[in-house]
């Protein structure tokens, strides 16, 4: 699952400039430009983006913070603005909508970097987290007893004892659990996931 990112820029340049940016710093983002107040419209009726970098001085009918109002209270993202903007004023005003950060241009590599990477490495972070509390959803109950049982790093003959199934059983669900997981049944990958991932098992 990638991060969706909607970028409100309405210089082009500068969009894309942006744009490949974050493509050479990230992966797992999917980007999309919106030029103008009626593209972030458009855009807004149809997704709900994780993170917004939205420029304030856009020449339409709302400017970025007014346009950011629109859409804080009933959508839940992640806003990092970026501006020529630099008075008291404006900054009081884009700070009402509490956003994660606040970039001054001109933009640079570094200072993108600077204003971005805290924000998304804690949506990427969150991402696979979601992604993983998903994938304990699918499991039943017996299995999450054996994943928890795999976290402890018991082995196959142990968990079979200690649950009074065959060792053939205890293998085939580890094998269950895998596709469930989506993960490679060699090279430890189960007992490995389990043991990163062993503070989300209620034990």
């Amino acid at each position: 699952m990638s991060l969706k990112v909607l970028i409100v820029e309405d210089e082009m340049i500068i969009a894309r400039f942006i744009e490949y940016q974050l493509n050479s710093l990230y992966t797992g983002l999917e980007l999309h430009i919106a030029l103008t107040v009626d593209e972030v419209e458009q855009y807004m009726e149809q997704n709900s983006p994780d993170l917004v970098l939205c420029d304030i001085q856009l020449n339409d009918r709302l400017d970025g913070i007014e346009l950011m109002e629109k859409y804080t209270a009933t959508k839940h993202f992640s806003l990092i603005f970026i501006t020529s903007y630099q008075s008291k004023s404006s900054i009081d005003r884009a700070a009402a909508l509490h956003p994660e950060n606040y970039i001054i241009k001109p933009l640079g590599e570094n200072r993108l970097y600077a204003g971005t990477h805290m924000v998304i490495q804690r949506l990427q972070q969150q991402t696979v987290k979601n992604q993983a509390v998903e994938k304990l959803k699918t499991l039943t109950p017996a299995e999450l007893n054996i994943l928890k049982l795999i976290a402890l790093r018991h082995t196959t003959k142990y968990i079979a004892e200690s649950l009074f199934l065959s060792p053939y059983t205890i293998k085939n669900t580890r094998h269950r659990i895998c596709r469930k997981l989506d993960l490679n049944e060699e090279n430890n990958a189960l007992l490995s996931w389990a043991i990163e991932h062993q503070h989300m098992l209620k034990f």
